[in-house]
Order: structure tokens, then sequence, then C-alpha cells
């Protein structure tokens, strides 16, 4: 156990630990929210909650429980914006459903959320956490809730134009750094170099004044009177 810790403290104190640091906080300040199950699984406060209120819970209402403070407030005004359309495109839903005679709630939510936030990324499903796969949760009806091939492209690409221009703004970032502590490099080195100069003036000065004070001394003593 002690090498491994001594291998993650040489790791994140390595120059590609502190880059890998550099990310991960990039990253979180891209988060616009997150969730506040804590260690609870969204499939465990689902359960809670459908025990609690008796009721079912879809993936719309589990956004809103797994996006809200304790206080009943949404956890940013991004969450709270995104509840209100995701109710919003659901009401709508709901009533063009109910005028064709046939409502199918599961498949409601499940178009309303890939209206409101997007199609499903690959090998998870919004508003269910962890291990729980589109194949798995969809069935066969998955690929209607997944991007398409371009869609699918269009994200790699803007993904990696994310990941080069974060990667040139880190490299930027270190050539100024660079820069600055040359800069102070450079300035130490002439305020030491300035004061050099400055201690060597004042010797010469003291040294120019002793040699003025010899000489007046030795004249003073030339032009005394022989007794």
């Amino acid at each position: 156990m002690r090498h491994q810790w001594e291998d993650a403290v040489r790791f994140w104190s390595s120059t590609k630990g502190e880059d890998r640091e550099r990310v991960g906080v990039t990253s979180r300040q891209k988060q616009k929210y997150t969730h506040t199950a804590g260690s609870k699984s969204f499939a465990r406060l689902a359960n809670e909650e459908q025990i609690t209120t008796d009721t079912s819970i879809g993936r719309i209402k589990l956004f809103d429980i797994t996006h809200t403070k304790k206080d009943g407030s949404p956890i940013t005004p991004e969450a709270a914006e995104i509840m209100e359309k995701l109710r919003q495109k659901k009401t709508e839903y709901e009533a063009t459903a109910s005028t064709n005679g046939s409502i199918n709630m599961e498949e409601i939510e499940n178009q309303v959320i890939v209206d409101v936030l997007g199609p499903e990324r690959y090998g998870r499903v919004r508003c269910q956490g962890s291990f729980v796969t589109p194949t798995k949760y969809f069935g066969a009806n998955s690929s209607q809730y997944m991007p398409s091939q371009s869609q699918s492209s269009q994200a790699e690409v803007y993904r990696l134009k994310q990941q080069l221009s974060q990667f040139q703004a880190e490299v930027a970032a270190r050539e100024a750094e660079r820069e600055r502590k040359e800069a102070e490099r450079d300035a130490e080195i002439a305020r030491k170099e300035a004061e050099r100069e400055a201690r060597e003036a004042e010797r010469e000065a003291a040294h120019q004044k002793l040699q003025e004070r010899f000489e007046e001394m030795m004249a003073m003593l030339q032009n005394q009177p022989k007794k």
C-alpha cells in the first residue's frame, strides 16, 4: 500500500499529473449542473420516491429529484431552465397524443428528453445512472434515441476541436508562465547587477575620499615648519 501511495504522489506531482488535473478542473468548470444524488444510485432514489408517493417515477420526474436541493429549489439556474423545458415539452406531447387517442408516457418522456437534452450518449441513458445502456433500457427502439452517424461524426469533430482548443490554451498558458519566470529571473539578475555596481561605486567613492584625506594630511605635514 505504501508504494502505491508513493507512486500516486509522484504521478500527481509530475507534469503529466498536473496536466491531468488541469483538464479535470477545466471540465468541471464547463459543467453547468450536476446531480444531487450523492452516493445513492438513481434506481434507489426512484424506488424510495415511488414507495413514499405510491406513484411511478418517470425519467423527467427523476431528473427533477436528482437536480433539486434539499430546500426544493433547482441546483442551478441551468437545471431550472431544463426542468421547465422538459415540463413544457411533455405537456405538448401529451396534448398531441391525447388527440390521437393513444398515450404512452414512457415513449413520450424518452422523446422529450432527447428533444431537450439531445440524443443519448453511447453506453449511457440519462436519468438512469451508471451501468444502464441504451440497448438494455430501450431495447429494439434504442436507435431512435441515439445520435445518427452524421451526428456522431459531428459530435466527434466538435469534441476533438474542444480538446485541441484546450490543449492550445494549456500550451499558451505554460509558455506565458515560462516567459513570466524568465522575465522575473532577468529582472532579478539586473537587480543584483545594479546592487553590485552600486556597492562598487560606494567603495570607489570611499577609497577616493580616503585618498584625498591622506594627501591632505601629507601636505599639512610637509608644510609644517621644522624645529
